[in-house]
C-alpha cells in the first residue's frame, strides 16, 4: 500500500509539473512579440546554417573550378550582404506603398520571365530559365514567387467582401498566375512551376474556394506533367528513376542515389562539418539543390531535424500573424509567404529523400543562389514587419526600448556626462 501511495504521489507530481510547463509555454506563446522573436531567431539560424553548409558543400567544387575553396561561399556572403539591407527596407515599408507595388512587381517579373525565351536567356541544366543582364545573371521565376504572393494578397484584400462568390476568387487571379506559371513551364523549369502552382492552390484554399476546384486542378496538372515528361527523355528518366534510383544507378538515378548515401551515412550526429565524402564529386549540385543531403551527412539526423523545426517555427509564426490580424492584406500576405516557403522546403526535402523526382529546386535560405535568397529574405522581412503590427507588439517594443534606455542611463553613460557639465 505504501508503494502504491508513493507511486500515486509521484504520478501527481509529474502531472503537476507537466501542467505547469504547459501553462508557462502557453503564456510565452501568447506574448505580443512571440511571432517577432520566433521569425527573427529562426531566420537568423537558418541563414547561419546555410552559410556554413554552402562553405562546406562548395569547397571542393570551388577549388576545382575557380582555384579557391571560398569562391562560392564569398559570392553567397555577398548576396547576404546585399539582401539583408533590402529585407530591412522591406520590413519598414508602409502597407500602402507595398500594395502600390503589387502590379508593377508582377509586370516586371512577367516581362523578365518572358525575356528568358529571347537571346538574353541562358540555358542551365536543360532549362532556359536564367537571364543575362550584363555581368549579372538572375532567375526571374524566383522573383515571380514574391510578386505573385504580393499581387494575390492585394487583389484578395480589395475583393474581401465578395470572396464568398467563388468566381471572384478565381478571376482574374487564376488566369494571370496561370500565365506566369505557363511561361516558367515553357522554360523547362518544372520545379519552380510546381512551387507557383502550390502558391495558387494555397491562396485559393485560404480564401475558401470550393473543394471541387482543387480536385480538378490537381487532375489537370497531373495530365500536363505527364505530357511534359513524355516529351523529354531527361524528364522521363527522372520521373521513372526516383521510385528506385539504384535500378539505374550509373545514369538517371546517380544523383538521387548519392543523395541517399549522404543522408544514410550521417547517422545521428553526422560526420562533422566539412567531413562530407559525397561533396568530392559523387553528388551533383551538392551546394544547391542537394545541400540538404550534405547537411544530413555532416550534421546527421539531429541537424536535419533542427532545420525542419526551424522551418516549422517560421510556418507557426506566419500562421499566427495571419490568424491574429484584422487587416485582410496582412492576412493573405502572411498566408502566401508561408505557403511559398513551406511548399518549396517540402519539395526540396522530398526530392532529396527520393519521395519526389529530382526536379531541381533550392532549399530556402540554405542553398546557394542569390536569385532565390534575396526574395526569400525580403519575404521574411515582410513577415517580421507584420509581426511588429500584431496587437500589443508596438507597445511591447516601445517598453523594451524604454528599459534599454533606462539601463544605459543607470549604467552611468548619460548621467556622468551630465554631471561633468
Amino acid at each position: 500500500m505504501t508503494t502504491t501511495a508513493e507511486q500515486q504521489r509521484r504520478s501527481n507530481a509529474a502531472a503537476g509539473w507537466v501542467a505547469s510547463r504547459k501553462h508557462s509555454l502557453g503564456q510565452a506563446l501568447d506574448r505580443p512579440l512571440t511571432s517577432y522573436y520566433l521569425l527573427l531567431g529562426a531566420s537568423t539560424l537558418l541563414l547561419t546554417i546555410g552559410l556554413m553548409m554552402v562553405l562546406s558543400a562548395s569547397s571542393v567544387y570551388s577549388f576545382k573550378v575557380h582555384g579557391s575553396s571560398y569562391h562560392v561561399f564569398l559570392k553567397q556572403l555577398m548576396w547576404v550582404g546585399l539582401a539583408l539591407p533590402v529585407a530591412f527596407i522591406a520590413s519598414r515599408m508602409p502597407g500602402r506603398v507595398l500594395r502600390w507595388l503589387a502590379w508593377p512587381a508582377l509586370i516586371v517579373a512577367t516581362v523578365l520571365i518572358a525575356l528568358t525565351q529571347t537571346s538574353l536567356g541562358i540555358r542551365v541544366n536543360g532549362n532556359t530559365n536564367w537571364l543575362a543582364l550584363g555581368p549579372l545573371q538572375l532567375q526571374p521565376s524566383e522573383i515571380a514567387k514574391l510578386a505573385m504572393v504580393l499581387w494575390c494578397a492585394d487583389l484578395y484584400a480589395r475583393k474581401e467582401k465578395v470572396l464568398d462568390d467563388w468566381k471572384h476568387a478565381l478571376f482574374p487571379m487564376v488566369p494571370v498566375t496561370g500565365l506566369i506559371t505557363a511561361l516558367v513551364v515553357k522554360g523547362g523549369d518544372l520545379g519552380t512551376a510546381l512551387v507557383l502552382f502550390a502558391i495558387i492552390l494555397g491562396m485559393l484554399w485560404v480564401v475558401g474556394a470550393p473543394a471541387r476546384l482543387f480536385v480538378g486542378s490537381l487532375m489537370t496538372v497531373g495530365v500536363i506533367a505527364l505530357y511534359l515528361a513524355s516529351t523529354s527523355a531527361e524528364r522521363r528518366e527522372r520521373l521513372t528513376s526516383f521510385v528506385d534510383p539504384f535500378n539505374d544507378y550509373q545514369d538517371a538515378g546517380w544523383q538521387a542515389a548519392h543523395g541517399l548515401f549522404a543522408m544514410s551515412s550521417g547517422g545521428w550526429f553526422g560526420k562533422g562539418i566539412s567531413a562530407s565524402q559525397q561533396k568530392w564529386g559523387s553528388l551533383p549540385e551538392a551546394h544547391t539543390d542537394f545541400i540538404f543531403a550534405v547537411l544530413g551527412e555532416e550534421l546527421g539526423l539531429v541537424g536535419t531535424v533542427l532545420v525542419l523545426l526551424l522551418f516549422l517555427t517560421i510556418a507557426y509564426a506566419g500562421v499566427r500573424i495571419a490568424v491574429r490580424t484584422d487587416d485582410p492584406f496582412t492576412r493573405y500576405m502572411c498566408a502566401g509567404i508561408t505557403i511559398w516557403l513551406m511548399s518549396q522546403m517540402m519539395i526540396n526535402v522530398g526530392m532529396v529523400l527520393v519521395l519526389l523526382p529530382v526536379i531541381g529546386i533550392p532549399l530556402p535560405l540554405v542553398s546557394y543562389g542569390g536569385s532565390a535568397l534575396l526574395p526569400s529574405l525580403v519575404a521574411l522581412g515582410l513577415l517580421i514587419s507584420f509581426a511588429r503590427s500584431e496587437p500589443g507588439a508596438q507597445a511591447a517594443l516601445r517598453a523594451r526600448r524604454g528599459r534599454r534606455m533606462a539601463a544605459v542611463t543607470a549604467g552611468g553613460g548619460l548621467s556622468r556626462r551630465g554631471k561633468s557639465t
